[in-house]
């Protein structure tokens, strides 16, 4: 059995729950955090969301949810090489994106441009709103009651303004200490899972290609070693091999950085963890270097590629339409989200409105959305 660092999250050292619960029996706290989480309806809503293509573009693209099961298995493999939490690892790493809005960046952007007046809309903060209120399934208390380990994971970025009103959680953003390790940790997994898993769904929708790719100093290193060990390996098996000795470079080179970061700091606890002036858990500097590049690259050739722009454009149309649609008039609201409007409105005004409508389209997956819209807008849809 794997014994933990001293410096690692563990059922003991936990903060709690915002309800308190009996510990459970037969698995840890943070184990049942993440049993919570797979049986969640946010998380079943990630099988139909977009991470760069929308869902109708083919079955074989990443979703929100695979993108999330990739990034807990990135995540466990750290956490169990450094002597750190697998199962905290594994719960942030699948509840980090519950509050994406449909469309992927686009639909997010969108939706803040909506909210501009209502106080906003921060994807990280609707993933915390989901697993705090809007998760319906337990008798004595609203959402999932996850630990605070948990959910300050899940808080990856916070503006001051709503740290102010977060209480324990948003204390590390005002007085810009850290969170656990583990949280560290899933962050820069999730980093080294988009990165990768996009060039492979970039290549495999044409939109990049692989003389484009030999510009990237990590992808081309990888390439000349694959391409002199197997010269007859198919095009498709090929990317896979050197994709997955891309991620491997940057999972080995995670793991010895932060190992060194760790004998320099030498906390003793969570808490030296907490009070550190910056993350312990990082990549060398020249991998560092390599991963913007690489950002770079993506940024300017896949995620502003025309037919991405197309889509988000389009996006963008629908999430506008949407919101201002129910915003303006709540009786095309669903029930539940009618009369919760009604509620909000009372004690909040056109704030609390406003976020119930934004609750309602952010949980939106990217068919439901395109659906609502066709239903409000197309006059041949009557029902």
């Amino acid at each position: 059995m794997q014994t933990l660092a001293q410096y690692a999250a563990t059922s003991d050292s936990t903060l709690g729950r915002q309800f308190y619960e009996a510990p459970p029996k037969y698995r840890s706290e943070y184990q049942r955090d993440r049993d919570r989480i797979v049986h969640s309806t946010g998380f079943r809503r990630l099988e139909y969301k977009t991470q760069v293509f929308v869902n109708h573009e083919g079955d074989l693209f990443r979703t929100r949810l695979t993108h999330s099961i990739e990034v807990a298995q990135i995540g466990r493999a750290l956490a169990r090489a450094l002597n750190l939490n697998e199962d905290l690892t594994e719960a942030i790493a699948l509840a980090h994106d519950l509050g994406h809005t449909p469309f992927g960046h686009a639909g997010q952007d969108a939706l803040n441009k909506c909210m501009s007046n209502y106080g906003g809309f921060e994807h990280n903060l609707q993933s915390l709103r989901v697993v705090d209120v809007l998760e319906e399934k337990y008798a004595e208390f609203e959402g999932l009651n996850l630990t605070f380990e948990t959910r300050e994971g899940i808080l990856k970025h916070c503006s001051l303004p709503n740290a102010r009103q977060l209480g324990q959680l948003g204390e590390r953003f005002l007085k810009q200490h850290q969170p656990s390790l583990e949280a560290q940790l899933a962050n820069l997994a999730d980093e080294i899972a988009y990165n990768n898993h996009d060039i492979d769904d970039g290549l495999r929708a044409g939109l990049i290609n692989v003389q484009q790719l030999l510009e990237i100093k990590l992808f081309e290193e990888h390439y000349r070693v694959v391409k002199d060990l197997y010269p007859q390996l198919s095009e498709r098996r090929a990317t896979h091999e050197i994709i997955r000795r891309m991620i491997n470079c940057l999972v080995s080179d995670l793991i010895e950085t932060s190992k060194q970061s760790l004998a320099g700091v030498s906390p003793s606890s969570i808490v030296d963890v907490r009070q550190y002036s910056s993350p312990i858990i990082k990549f060398s500097e020249q991998m560092i270097a390599m991963n913007l590049e690489l950002k770079q690259f993506l940024r300017n050739n896949l995620y502003s590629h025309f037919r991405v722009y197309r889509m988000s454009k389009k996006a963008h149309h629908i999430v506008e339409r949407l919101f201002d649609a129910f915003i303006n008039d709540t009786k095309l609201l669903a029930n539940e989200y009618r009369r919760k409007a009604k509620i909000m409105e009372s004690s909040d005004g056109d704030i609390g409105r406003a976020r119930i409508v934004a609750d309602y389209v952010a949980g939106m997956t990217d068919r439901y959305a395109i659906s609502e819209y066709n239903r409000l807008f197309d006059p041949l849809q009557l029902t």
